[in-house]
């Protein structure tokens, strides 16, 4: 097949890519660079079967493809809250232009959203019947709201003109491509582990996260994408939770660090549990994660040390 990925150059984009080429497709890369990077990409530019495209999802793109995934979207708060109008249009103008361009194309589309749609959960863990406890005027609405958006669009131009759709719910996710600079708990923890700082925890540390490796959740990208008439939200994630003191204490002892300990206030609207429910996943796709969470860690640990040599 030939396949469109949004999002290319991002952290989860790049690793799709690339298994996407080592599973023999065709792949083109779209991405406007706002959070991604080109060198995420550069091992695949030589492959004849690779292309990447510089491109602003909301602006329409006129591809001939078999297939898209969506993934474009800064999705860490650092990013999608410095430019809340363009995380907004970018889920919305995103989603309606794949959309339009899967129908006109008539191809399968599959869009990546988010645990973020569950908000501050009163429920756990969080099943894809739960609909959510998400402030829509908070400051991380933007994302929040605008990928809840995305999945209405996502479903009505299912019912309304028979689109071919995927949705998988992706709770947090880590490894290898991180952004140095995205704010993301796993990052930022291993950055100040690896410069004996304080390690910064936003509350008293007590709220939970599940973290999936990427070579797990990328695989229950292709096993979704690949299966038919799935027209369901699906969530991928690894269910499994660690406190953020938990976390802290494990990656101060991979790292073998001096780092102590700080704690800040908790910003606003940040969930306090976030764990997958990920029955429908192991009932409809026969997935789960297999990557255990400290090897995981060791090998992202593993790039954030490579990358500071060179």
């Amino acid at each position: 097949m030939r396949i469109l990925v949004t999002g290319g150059a991002g952290f989860l984009g790049s690793h799709l890519c690339e298994r996407l080429l080592s599973d023999g497709h065709d792949v083109i890369s779209l991405d406007n660079y706002y959070t991604g990077s080109r060198k995420n990409l550069e091992h695949l530019l030589s492959n004849p079967k690779f292309e990447a495209v510089r491109h602003d999802i909301t602006f329409p793109t006129y591809l001939e493809v078999d297939g898209i995934f969506n993934l474009a979207c800064p999705a860490s708060p650092v990013h999608y809250q410095k430019d809340p109008v363009q995380t907004m249009k970018t889920n919305v103008s995103g989603a309606i232009n794949v959309l339009g361009l899967a129908k006109r194309l008539n191809v399968r589309v599959f869009q990546a959203s988010t645990s973020e749609i569950y908000g501050d959960p009163q429920i756990s863990p969080q099943v894809e019947s739960y609909w959510g406890n998400v402030n829509s005027i908070g400051i991380r609405a933007c994302y929040d709201e605008g990928k809840r958006a995305a999945e209405t669009l996502f479903f009505d131009y299912h019912r309304q003109y028979g689109v071919d759709i995927r949705v998988a719910r992706i709770f947090n996710t880590f490894g290898p491509r991180m952004a140095k600079n995205d704010g993301r708990v796993v990052s930022n923890f291993i950055l100040q582990a690896m410069a004996d700082e304080d390690i910064t925890i936003y509350g008293d540390g007590s709220q939970t996260r599940s973290f999936c490796f990427v070579d797990d959740l990328i695989d229950g990208f292709i096993k979704l994408f690949f299966s038919e008439a799935i027209h369901v939200p699906v969530n991928l994630g690894n269910p499994q939770p660690i406190t953020m003191n938990q976390l802290a204490s494990e990656i101060i002892s991979l790292v073998g660090s001096e780092s102590q300990i700080s704690f800040k206030p908790l910003p606003g609207d940040d969930p306090k549990d976030r764990e997958p429910d990920i029955s429908r996943a192991e009932g409809l796709l026969g997935w789960k994660p297999k990557v255990d969470r400290t090897l995981g860690l060791q090998k992202t640990i593993e790039y954030f040390q490579s990358s500071k040599l060179r």
